[in-house]
């Protein structure tokens, strides 16, 4: 038996008025759900612990962008949307781990490309909306696998036998630029385009998502956040936090959300903590970490993609 023990929050941080952030923790068998609260005055760590079977448990965060409202909107149509897909889909048809088409990264594929005409035709359509759009980094754990997929620049990280690694790669300008070698690393930290995201959900009719599978081990934490955590604490200090407080997990996310407001809170702050634990689960190794590339080109037209 695999169990997930999670802890979610959402904070406003130090600066803006309103919280465009959104998470989800979804049990699809029970279609048991839990959202962000979107009172900015709220501080609430939301810790559940789920048993995994084949339909498995979606993880989400979602930072929404557009001015005023809109954000706000973008990412809570992504979550909702997400939601009623997946649900939708599985009752229809059961979860199939070894059909790709019918498997919970299938389905969550299905609902993210939604999610995306639907924020997309809102902003198109309604003029307060107009330019709207929002990341989307989700995970869905079955009993065999971890599924990744990816719009943006929102982040998963895994830790691992005390060490840390970053899952996802940004969607962004300055992660091309990265790439293409014109910068370093450190100097994306502080460059005047860091904020300039290369796709996120609503701002194009058609997006791409980036999907990867990971073989869970015993005790892996997954750590999913919005770039208001990841932009303000490294990943070394990331890792310190979460390992200080490893057997009070939800400690350790009151603790990355004060870390960041401390360090200046500018953006929203989201974040989920998930722990894996069931004597199923193979020991954790010193193994290289091995995400392998999923093509769901099959279930939507889309061009090749690549996880590094």
């Amino acid at each position: 038996m695999l169990t997930v023990e999670t802890h979610a929050t959402s904070h406003v941080g130090r600066v803006r008025k309103g919280n465009e952030d959104n998470y989800l923790l979804l049990h699809v068998s029970d279609s048991k759900i839990w959202k962000s609260s979107q009172n900015a005055e709220d501080f609430i760590v939301e810790s559940q612990q789920f048993e995994v079977d084949d339909n498995g448990v979606v993880l989400a965060v979602s930072d929404g962008m557009g001015g005023a409202a809109a954000g706000e909107v973008a990412s809570k149509m992504a979550v909702e949307t997400v939601i009623q897909k997946v649900l939708e889909e599985t009752l229809e048809k059961t979860i199939s781990p070894d059909n790709l088409d019918d498997s919970l990264i299938g389905k969550l594929y299905e609902a993210t490309v939604y999610a995306n005409y639907l924020i997309h035709h809102q902003g198109r359509t309604d003029p307060q909306y107009n330019g709207m759009g929002a990341t989307f980094t989700a995970i869905g754990i079955t009993p065999q696998t971890v599924d990744l997929i990816q719009v943006g620049d929102s982040r998963t990280y895994l830790i691992r036998s005390g060490q840390i690694y970053q899952l996802t790669k940004d969607q962004s300008l300055v992660q091309q630029l990265i790439d293409a070698g014109q910068i370093q690393p450190e100097e994306a930290e502080t460059h005047t385009l860091k904020n300039v995201i290369l796709q996120a959900l609503g701002a194009q009719n058609e997006i791409y998502p980036v999907a990867g599978r990971l073989s869970p081990q015993r005790d892996d934490i997954l750590l999913l956040c919005s770039d208001g955590l990841s932009n303000k604490i490294g990943a070394a200090d990331l890792q310190r936090i979460v390992l200080e407080n490893v057997n009070q997990l939800q400690i350790a996310a009151a603790e990355l959300v004060k870390e960041a407001n401390k360090r200046g809170g500018e953006d929203n702050i989201t974040l989920i903590l998930a722990k894996l634990t069931g004597n199923d689960l193979p020991a954790p190794t010193q193994e290289k970490i091995k995400l392998e590339l999923l093509d769901l080109g099959n279930i939507h037209d889309t061009a090749d993609q690549s996880i590094v």
